[in-house]
């Protein structure tokens, strides 16, 4: 498992249940897979320390978490030198990894999305600006983890939010393209599909919670909470969004010579029933994979050999129906700077069918799980509808404690 977040933590907690795996390794991992899992003392994006690992421990398949590594190519790599992975391969993920190409892809091909225009030159983008409506969506065109997205709520704060990405380098080289688009109005919603490039099979949604404070007011997060599924989805509205969005990407990506293989997510835009792209991501996402997998029945091994092997349409995926819900535990200051090192205490004191996933967490010495980033943990529960489930998580997340931590209060509350 390459990667160290909860969402890898989550995947490694699932990949365990399968009678399949006898032992897995995570590089670099967490407290959490810590537990679980042989944890490997390499960077996510240090391709060929990983390759060598690989080799060396006769590892059957490898399973990509983050997005860096599969911008960097770490598909390509591994597959060049014949050993079985599961993710898309560079030029598929540029998909996520260039906004500006998934634009272009998009306004190409049909598939609905925000009106936007693309720029490299700071002075064009700034005239541009001049005949926009407020609120405008400034968007980095590289990664940005997850914070290379600025509302822009006047055009003076627009022109601000240009200035720190072309000219500041607020995100380094991911701004040195940007898209502005308009603002996309309705209810948000994050759809993911296993495919092999030519089957394409829906995983359960989601609905992820970016801004820090409750009421989502406050700066962008990479996720502060979740919870699946969405009052408001129905077949009627998954039938759609598979229609118009998610098979015509595939076969676009498919057309331009990039095949894609593994799980695409779309962020989608659902204004009146109709759903719009607001991007896509090359892999699960971050936190919505923690409420996502508790609700899968099918061995997400078989899931990801049936993909690498092209053979996707030979499996039935099932996802049970109970509802479930994951609040982020972060550091005090986050987004912001923050303060890391803290002991994480009562990690043992929650009830048995409750759900921690590690993402800014290491091991001391010592064996004590300490914060180590920004978001630290998600807690997540199930139950038979979002209410219970919701119930179930705040009830227990007050038992964790460490200096400064901080979570909303508003996850999957609807008023």
């Amino acid at each position: 498992m390459v990667g160290g977040g909860a969402r890898e933590h989550t995947l490694v907690w699932k990949l365990t249940q399968s009678p399949r795996v006898k032992e897995i390794y995570a590089a670099p991992g967490n407290a959490g897979t810590a537990r679980i899992a042989y944890n490997l003392d390499i960077k996510a994006e240090d391709i060929e320390s990983l390759l060598k690992a690989a080799r060396e421990n006769h590892i059957d398949l490898t399973v990509v978490g983050p997005e860096n590594p599969l911008a960097k190519g770490i598909v390509d790599r591994f597959q060049s030198a014949g050993l079985p992975i599961f993710g898309p391969t560079q030029k598929a993920a540029e998909i996520e990894s260039s906004k500006v190409f998934a634009k272009e892809l998009m306004q190409k091909h049909g598939i609905p999305c925000a009106r936007s225009a693309s720029f490299s030159d700071f002075e064009k983008a700034k005239e541009y600006l001049q005949n926009q409506k407020p609120p405008i969506v400034i968007k980095a065109d590289g990664l940005a983890a997850g914070k290379g997205v600025i509302i822009a709520e006047s055009v003076r704060e627009a022109r601000e939010a240009l200035a720190s990405m072309m000219q500041s380098k607020a995100f380094g080289a991911a701004g040195d393209r940007v898209v502005i688009e308009e603002h996309l109005f309705g209810r948000e919603m994050s759809f993911f599909i296993f495919t092999d490039g030519r089957t394409i099979v829906p995983t359960v949604p989601a609905c992820d919670y970016k801004r820090i404070f409750n009421d989502n007011k406050g700066p962008n997060t990479g996720g502060m909470g979740s919870y699946s599924p969405p009052p408001f989805y129905n077949k009627a509205l998954a039938n759609i969004i598979i229609k118009t969005i998610m098979e015509p990407i595939v076969l676009a990506l498919a057309d331009e010579g990039r095949p894609y293989k593994g799980t695409l997510y779309g962020g989608l835009m659902i204004t009146n029933n109709v759903p719009k792209v607001i991007e896509f991501n090359a892999r699960l996402g971050d936190p919505e994979t923690q409420v996502v997998l508790p609700r899968l029945k099918t061995d997400l091994v078989d899931i990801m050999l049936a993909v690498v092997d092209n053979k996707l349409d030979k499996i039935d995926i099932e996802f049970n129906d109970n509802a479930c819900v994951g609040v982020v535990m972060a550091s005090g200051g986050y987004p912001g700077s923050y303060k890391t090192g803290f002991p994480i205490s009562g990690l043992d004191d929650v009830d048995r069918d409750i759900m921690v996933f590690h993402a800014g967490t290491k091991l001391s010495q010592g064996g004590q799980s300490l914060t180590s980033g920004g978001r630290v943990l998600t807690v997540a529960a199930t139950g038979k509808t979002l209410a219970e489930a919701r119930e179930k998580v705040y009830k227990n997340i007050t038992r964790i404690h460490f200096e400064g931590c901080y979570f909303r209060k508003d996850i999957a509350l609807f008023k």
